[in-house]
């Protein structure tokens, strides 16, 4: 019976380093296949963005300035490596990142279920949201309810959070959608939409170009939302690496020190 006892503590032994070093080499492969190997390797990362304004735009010189270009270097930089930015239409970005074009996008991506059936998202690194800008001259005297009407046409950029909030609160209304975020904003300068969703601070700016026009009826109505790195499915190393990364930068102020800077402040968008 001893015996018996002996054999089976071994074989029981033996099964136990088999299943451990079985898992030790699944783990060993998922960690070689991350994309934080091969940015680490290549010594650069490839960052998505999509222009959109103060999230990533262009100065007078063409070079790419803006929030998530301050947060693509700052990641860089952390991981030692080089940020190189790829510039990429808003509709076609995710398809992108899918055919390994790049690393990450790092572009005011909010998370929504069907996004996340195709890519996995950070924890959100930023903090913003859409506040409703209106023509004076179409709205004036209308209470929020008004909007959501078959007589009322909202102009968004496609494929956006605005986009999505604008059919979801104001299923009644019509929808325009843009390709780039000053053509909606212009629909709404030119009468031929009554509003717009848009993030801070371009409420703020855009009022400022245009105080006879444009106005922001409900200045209470703040629809918070949150941004997040989307990445590859498949890859719990990058996933470990960007939580901690944003959790760090969250913690220290840096992220939101940044965010303060493009979304609170003007100083960037002030002539030379």
């Amino acid at each position: 019976m001893r015996f018996m006892k002996s054999i089976m503590s071994a074989a029981m032994v033996a099964l136990t380093a088999l299943s451990t070093s079985a898992l030790a080499d699944t783990t060993q492969d998922l960690s070689s296949e991350s994309v934080i190997e091969t940015i680490k390797d290549r010594g650069a990362i490839k960052i998505g963005v999509s222009l959109f304004k103060p999230w990533s735009m262009r100065d007078k010189n063409g070079e790419l300035i803006g929030f998530e270009l301050d947060v693509g270097r700052k990641l860089a930089e952390d991981m030692g490596v080089e940020a190189e930015f790829v510039p990429t239409a808003w509709d076609g970005i995710i398809p992108a990142l899918l055919s390994k074009k790049f690393d990450v996008i790092i572009s005011g991506m909010t998370r929504t279920p069907q996004r996340n059936l195709t890519v996995n998202f950070s924890t959100p690194y930023a903090l913003s949201g859409q506040r409703l800008l209106a023509n004076k001259q179409l709205t004036e005297g209308m209470s929020l309810e008004d909007f959501n009407s078959p007589d009322i046409t909202f102009s968004a950029r496609r494929g956006t959070a605005s986009a999505t909030s604008a059919e979801q609160l104001f299923p009644k209304a019509n929808l325009l959608q843009f390709d780039e975020d000053g053509a909606m904003i212009q629909e709404v300068l030119n009468g031929n939409a009554h509003a717009t969703l848009v993030p801070d601070p371009t409420p703020a700016v855009e009022i400022r170009n245009h105080p006879e026009v444009l106005w922001t009826p409900f200045e209470d109505t703040y629809l918070a939302i949150g941004e997040s790195f989307a990445y590859r499915k498949g890859d719990p190393d990058a996933t470990n690496f960007f939580n901690n990364w944003i959790e760090i930068h969250m913690n220290n102020g840096w992220l939101k020190g940044r965010q303060d800077f493009w979304f609170r402040g003007f100083e960037w968008g002030k002539p030379d």
